[in-house]
């Protein structure tokens, strides 16, 4: 348990436990044989292992988005959520490269393509490249992950000239034992695994024996007049194969080096030196199969910055995707399984797009985008993650501070929207899953619209969360040395204005314009904590709901077309109208589109009463929001906003009830002065300006 000391002897029990049982326990292959028709997804190749790998962590399907949420991705249960993805268009593009990936285990053609990542610096295209290996690994440790490999045995009784050190040889390409079986044999056992197997895809395996098995399986063969079964019981011994990216089994990563130094040998293995003069060069047994193409076999291949490589280099992708084979030096093609996935950031692919020379091997990529986030709710959640993950001083987070820097993060993104309908903040709050105040705003045609404006997609390029949650970390450390114990957007503000022109990453062209989205965001923070200090000054349950039910008296006699009781004479008077549109004009609702208004608000009153709930302005954000603005404006003018920003001119107790008023809102103690003061200055000025 967590806290807890444990002595060396429960630390080794317990690493023991986690050991899969017949992880170091060799069987034969007449028992894989039975393995293998009890439970054929033992005998998957890698598209449909990873595949699987993905739905048994776990899915959730997003009916209003249309994809599927995998809980690897969206949860992390191996991690505790450590490594969180968040944001649509990440679960969009992760739905998509998994799409693919099943499509390839179904041999319906992505099985023969390279899944390129592609997107800008800092989007969580590694990061989710290096989660799928993690969970591979992991996925391979248990039962339903399970796969088997196999290892030649007693050779030196048999090939006079094998070196004692070969005795016991391992295959190479860590390849599954049915291709120990002729293709004829084999398909007959394939056959008949298919016909009861209940999966979305069907076993196959054509593949050939890689030469230095081919090499031990003629000589065995010879010796033992071509008795298969004495060879297989005599020599052969099965093994569990786990993934593992640090002992380069079936998880291997590969990074360009030197452009003048690429060999391909990296990819395909080269010669042996050390048998050489065992077994003389021609010889399979004289080959090292260390390249990455061999290493990553019956997994996962990660290329990183793909496109950085030699366009000769790449040539030997063409074979390794369409023809799923390698040809190392002075040897036949190798066959190979495994995923290959391929990330790369723009400037490498716009390069590689126009050259003519690239086309066979643009033509065998499958290309994934995988854009920044576009809801700064779901970009405050990277924060929020960043935050939780680290050793964070002792810092009070204020309301807005992260939710305002991702709004900054998300303006330089998106695509300015035409015209004068929608404004770039009224767009990013679409995004983000918010009406604002009534607008109509179709998201999806925002959407079309951003994406036909964009050059590649919306949202693969702008400031990265990376350079933000830099920021955040720099303004966390400054409140830190300066005896602040929170952080208030302000503060972020600051730095994000200071740094911009320092950060290598930002095109000196964009900075006049992401320095007016900065001012955007301060905008937005002044309307949102104005409203804070409106609902902490003038916030009355008792007379919200006494004006809500006003409110919807004089609605309901509007639309039945009756008269209301007046609260002072208990006359009947017509509804109103003055009163309402005090109440609708603090939505920005239009005179020509109040009667929706109404209605709507009228319908959801019926629905409720419907339902035996009582009538409360707190359950409708809109119209509370109007209650709120309307009481705000109705008591304003008692209040001294001047005061608010003078210690001295303000009463102690009425300061503290409004700092608590705050506190109760998520402000810490300082951080709410500091809220107090900036929107009482904010407040003055304008009426002073009115």
């Amino acid at each position: 348990m967590t806290g807890e000391r444990e002595t060396l002897e429960e630390l080794s029990r317990n690493y023991k436990e986690s050991v899969p049982s017949d992880l170091r326990e060799a069987k034969s292959f007449d028992w894989y044989l039975e393995q293998v028709y009890e439970d054929p997804r033992i005998a998957r190749n890698a598209h449909q292992r990873v595949a699987d790998m993905f739905d048994h962590y776990g899915t959730e399907y997003d009916e209003e988005a249309g994809i599927v949420e995998y809980q690897m991705a969206s949860e992390d249960p191996l991690h505790d959520g450590e490594n969180v993805f968040y944001g649509r268009e990440v679960h969009e593009s992760i739905h998509e490269f998994v799409n693919k990936v099943k499509s390839g285990a179904r041999g319906l053609g992505p099985e023969k393509r390279i899944k390129l990542l592609l997107g800008p610096v800092g989007s969580g295209k590694s990061h989710f490249d290096w989660m799928v290996r993690r969970y591979f690994e992991d996925y391979t440790m248990r039962d339903e992950g399970r796969m088997y490999t196999f290892r030649w045995t007693n050779l030196g009784d048999v090939i006079r000239d094998q070196d004692p050190a070969d005795d016991t040889v391992r295959s190479p390409m860590n390849q599954d034992p049915l291709v120990l079986l002729p293709q004829a044999q084999r398909d007959h056992v394939i056959d008949s695994i298919n016909e009861a197997f209940d999966a979305p895809y069907t076993i196959r395996n054509e593949q050939s024996l890689d030469p230095a098995s081919e090499f031990y399986m003629d000589r065995l063969l010879t010796e033992y007049d071509d008795d298969l079964q004495a060879v297989l019981e005599n020599h052969i011994e099965i093994i569990r194969l786990v993934a593992s990216e640090n002992k380069r089994q079936c998880v291997e990563t590969f990074e360009p080096k030197d452009k003048k130094n690429q060999d391909e040998t990296e990819l395909t293995g080269d010669v042996n030196y050390s048998k050489l003069a065992i077994y003389g060069e021609s010889d399979p047994r004289a080959f090292d199969y260390a390249g990455a193409f061999c290493n990553a076999n019956r997994g996962l291949f990660s290329g990183e910055e793909l496109l950085k490589l030699q366009r000769e280099f790449l040539y030997d992708f063409l074979h390794a995707t369409q023809e799923q084979t390698i040809k190392p030096k002075n040897n036949p093609r190798i066959d190979i399984d495994q995923v290959i996935v391929g990330r790369t950031n723009m400037p490498e692919y716009r390069d590689k797009k126009g050259d003519e020379k690239m086309e066979a091997f643009n033509d065998r990529t499958k290309r994934i985008d995988f854009p920044y986030v576009l809801e700064y709710d779901h970009e405050a959640d990277i924060y929020r993650k960043m935050l939780r993950n680290a050793d964070v001083p002792n810092m009070h987070i204020e309301p807005h501070a992260l939710e305002m820097a991702g709004l900054f993060g998300v303006l330089t993104r998106i695509e300015e929207p035409d015209g004068e309908r929608v404004t770039l903040v009224q767009k990013a709050k679409a995004y983000n899953g918010e009406i604002d105040d009534g607008d109509d705003v179709d998201v999806k045609k925002l959407r079309e619209e951003g994406e036909a404006k964009a050059d590649i997609a919306e949202g693969m390029s702008g400031v990265s969360a990376r350079f933000i949650g830099d920021e955040i970390a720099e303004a966390i450390m400054d409140s830190t040395h300066r005896g602040r114990n929170y952080l208030s957007p302000l503060t972020i503000f600051n730095h994000f204005e200071e740094n911009l022109e320092n950060h290598g990453s930002i095109p000196e062209e964009n900075l006049e314009r992401y320095h007016r989205y900065l001012e955007l965001v301060r905008e937005e923070y002044k309307e949102r904590a104005i409203e804070d200090v409106r609902h902490a000054l003038a916030y009355d349950l008792d007379e919200i709901q006494r004006q809500g039910e006003k409110y919807m008296d004089h609605v309901m006699a509007y639309i039945d077309d009756a008269t209301v009781e007046d609260e002072l004479t208990g006359r009947e008077q017509e509804p109103d109208e003055k009163f309402l549109r005090s109440v609708e004009e603090k939505l920005d609702i239009p005179s020509d589109r109040k009667d929706d208004f109404r209605q709507e608000v009228s319908n959801w009153v019926s629905r409720r009463a419907r339902e035996g709930t009582t009538f409360n302005p707190q359950d409708n954000d809109r119209l509370r929001r109007a209650l709120e603005r309307k009481l705000w404006e109705d008591k304003k003018h008692n209040i001294n906003f001047s005061a608010l920003v003078s210690a001295n001119e303000l009463d102690d107790d009425e300061r503290n009830a409004w700092v608590t008023a705050l506190e109760e809102q998520g402000y810490s103690t300082e951080g709410a002065r500091e809220v107090l003061e900036f929107a009482g200055a904010e407040v003055a000025k304008a009426e002073l300006e009115d």
